[in-house]
């Protein structure tokens, strides 16, 4: 492939990212004209369009969407190929991570920081996910590498490689000043009239309370949602209500006794973090590497499934 074939490439793949030629231009310090030249010739050559125009907005085609695959490991296979013979050994290039908040702040931290040490040259861009939806098509047009979710497990997505790392476990915790706090267990009607602090809509340990009070036939209708675990651990604190949060987000303050936890024997845990990638994700250097890293982090506790 010459080199002009690896300038469009590299040209599609910044305006796929940022779909708007003008500042695709600018950040490879092109002319406009050149941006607009070099993606007609490469759609000239694959006889399809790779974007189209919806009113103002530049969007790519559903051919534009599968080729972005493609080209990311043809450029990612040219990188590889330059420092093999030019004897640079360490990776370089980008890694796209997507995680929950409270996989963010719990677990990935230290998974970071040793993935960082080892390979200094990789950049890493982190990308906060918010539903399975969401995760679903992000990995599909590439825009992230690899994903990490806590939710049930999918068995149905054939397109996706879902790794099971670790069980989840789900606490409702209070202030130790609430009135349950002194309660050896707690049912679940006896939160149908306590302040709920929800983590947003669709958070799957949010959903686990909401199918279960469901189940019950238990009414609430006095919940405050939440963007941040830490502000609703501020707020459990200062007693203006209970939430139910993983563990792992409140280990800390159960221990010093900062927070309470209200043993509910009807929380039947169905959530694992999971590790998740496309099925014909191109297995980069960097990309094989986190994924060797996470399972020997996780190694010694982790439920040794895929899907």
């Amino acid at each position: 492939m010459s080199t002009v074939e690896i300038k469009q490439l590299i040209t599609f793949k910044t305006a796929t990212e940022t779909l708007n030629f003008t500042y695709t231009a600018k950040l490879l310090n092109f002319a406009q004209s050149s941006v607009t030249a070099q993606i007609k010739a490469l759609e000239a050559e694959l006889e399809t369009p790779l974007f189209e125009r919806l009113g103002k907005r530049l969007v790519l085609t559903e051919q534009g969407r599968e080729f972005k695959r493609y080209a990311d490991q043809m450029i990612q296979l040219t990188k590889e190929a330059k420092n093999a013979v030019s004897g640079i050994d360490e990776p370089s290039g980008t890694l796209v991570i997507g995680a929950s908040e409270s996989l963010c702040t719990y677990r990935l931290p230290s998974i970071l920081k040793a993935f960082k040490d080892q390979f200094p040259k990789v950049k890493i861009i982190f990308k906060p996910i918010d539903s399975r939806e969401q995760t679903r098509l992000q990995l599909l047009d590439g825009t992230l590498d690899i994903a990490f979710t806590i939710e049930p497990i999918q068995y149905r997505d054939v397109t996706l490689h879902t790794q099971c790392l670790l069980k989840e476990a789900l606490k409702i915790v209070a202030s130790p000043s609430h009135l349950l706090a002194n309660k050896t267990e707690i049912q679940l009607k006896d939160l149908e009239n306590e302040t709920l602090l929800y983590t947003e809509a669709g958070c799957s340990y949010r959903v686990v309370l909401e199918d279960l009070f469901q189940e019950f036939g238990i009414f609430t209708s006095n919940t405050f949602e939440f963007a941040s675990i830490e502000a609703i651990k501020q707020c459990v604190r200062l007693d203006l209500g209970v939430a139910i949060l993983p563990e792992m987000a409140i280990k800390e303050e159960l221990q010093t006794g900062t927070l309470t936890e209200l043993v509910c024997n009807n929380i039947h845990t169905p959530l694992h973090t999971q590790m998740i990638w496309h099925k014909d994700k191109f297995m980069s250097i960097q990309l094989q590497s986190f994924i060797d890293l996470v399972n020997r982090t996780f190694d010694g506790d982790r439920l040794l499934t895929s899907v």
